[in-house]
């Protein structure tokens, strides 16, 4: 099979929907072998199977907020194509509520799935990317990194977070690994339905946030898959260390 990954082994976290699906597809679409990883057995399963008749995929499945579940994911993911190139990491929850009104658990979830899984895996994961020389890791951030959004304390600290880790690794572990994260804004998926909860009337905020984008409309998962695809290949060979926003313009809309 030709592509722009042809030859690379892929593990992408938070596969079985969403942003994660959509790249997993995308990823073996271009020749890439993909470990798919996630919470929900039937899913991933099912996602496997799908991959399968584009390239070759495994799914494993794993909590990524737990530490030696990541040990033992990224330790699977090596020896199951006998190497590792790529690690998109896109495993995320909202963690929704002010400081004050964030339960400490609420709080220790947030960090532990967006922030700190990022540590977990790429600190097993890099010495395997380190052994092919030329490792990519993609992290899926959020504008949210950037800015503030109502009631989204912890999600906000995560991906702010997760945007400093992300250049920190770059600077430690070029030039043989490039690390980027990628910054949705507004995308259509579940995450966006449910963090519109957070105000009194979510659907109208959907449709505001639409409108407030410079190109009036929603983010599909597919847009950021393939940014994802840009970043893993080696058209992106000089890109490392960079907080990539993807948001339709909202950014700039004021």
């Amino acid at each position: 099979m030709q592509g722009k990954l042809k030859d690379k082994v892929a593990l992408i976290t938070g596969a079985t929907s969403g942003m994660g699906k959509a790249i997993a597809e995308t990823f073996a679409r271009e020749g890439a072998r993909c470990i798919v990883s996630g919470r929900d057995l039937k899913r991933g399963e099912q996602l496997a199977n799908e991959l399968s008749e584009l390239s070759p995929t495994l799914f494993f499945q794993a909590d990524v907020s737990k530490a030696e579940e990541n040990k033992q994911l990224i330790k699977k993911a090596a020896q199951a194509f006998g190497r590792l190139d790529i690690l998109s990491l896109n495993a995320g929850v909202l963690g929704l509520g002010t400081v004050s009104g964030t339960s400490v658990e609420t709080w220790q979830h947030t960090i532990e799935t967006n922030l700190n899984s990022i540590f977990y895996l790429c600190k097993y994961g890099l010495p395997e990317l380190q052994k092919t020389g030329r490792g990519v890791v993609l992290i899926n951030a959020s504008i949210a990194a950037f800015k503030s959004f109502p009631q989204h304390a912890a999600y906000c600290a995560s991906k702010a977070g997760a945007v400093a880790l992300m250049k920190q690794m770059a600077l430690d572990y070029g030039p043989e690994i490039r690390v980027n994260a990628i910054c949705p804004g507004p995308v259509n998926t579940p995450l966006l339905h449910d963090s519109a909860q957070a105000f009194e009337n979510p659907e109208s905020i959907i449709a505001a946030t639409e409108a407030k984008t410079l190109l009036k409309r929603l983010g599909e998962p597919e847009d950021v898959a393939r940014l994802a695809l840009f970043l893993a290949s080696d058209e992106a060979s000089w890109i490392t260390g960079s907080a990539i926003t993807i948001d339709g313009g909202i950014l700039n809309s004021g």
